[in-house]
């Protein structure tokens, strides 16, 4: 291969590298200490795009989105003092009670936090 064949190789490899809208990664992507992934603060930008997709932080195991009934919204009453102190019945108090230890389970199985001492 002569020079000016080399020059057109290294052209068309990086044509259809820098023109394409996506990269496909077949090994690891590591950052150097000290780098950032900046993004753009106008549209947003997504980490995964279907709930199918798995993903967890700090090396535990990646899981895809949670769902279910322990997530639904817990009514709210007014506050009080006294028995049943702030919650309407006792199944208002359960409920969000099992809220509570659903968000902890996401947030241990993403790895947000640890879960235990």
């Amino acid at each position: 291969m002569n020079e000016e064949q080399v020059r057109q190789f290294i052209r068309e490899e990086l044509s259809g590298l820098l023109g394409s809208d996506r990269y496909h990664f077949q090994r690891h992507l590591q950052l150097a200490d000290g780098r950032n992934i900046q993004i753009g603060t106008t549209t947003g930008t997504k980490i995964g795009t279907a709930i199918t997709q798995k993903i967890s932080v700090y090396g535990v195991t990646p899981i895809v989105q949670r769902s279910g009934s322990a997530q639904n919204a817990v009514a709210t009453t007014g506050s009080t003092q006294t028995t049943p102190y702030g919650y309407s019945t006792a199944a208002q108090a359960d409920a969000i009670v099992t809220l509570v230890n659903e968000l902890r389970a996401w947030a241990v199985a993403q790895g947000f936090i640890k879960g235990s001492v």
